[in-house]
């Protein structure tokens, strides 16, 4: 499942790089996944939501059985 996610991760990371921005992969525990906001989006007051409405609704489309992706 770890790479799945990293393809899924692959496809968001553009658009979180012209932002200065980017998304790493900390652990898969079962069905949830952890990520790392980094660069222009570690404490950008924005994050949550490029967390649940960005990464979290795309590595779900490309992973149907992770639940939830959490912030570390």
């Amino acid at each position: 499942m770890r790479d799945q996610v990293e393809k899924a991760l692959s496809k968001i990371r553009p658009m979180l790089q012209r932002d200065g921005g980017n998304v790493e992969l900390v652990d898969v525990e079962g069905s949830v996944v952890k990520v790392r906001l980094v660069g222009a989006c570690h404490g950008c007051p924005m994050s949550q939501m490029t967390l649940k409405a960005g990464v979290e609704r795309i590595i779900k489309q490309e992973v149907p059985s992770v639940t939830e992706v959490i912030a570390v």
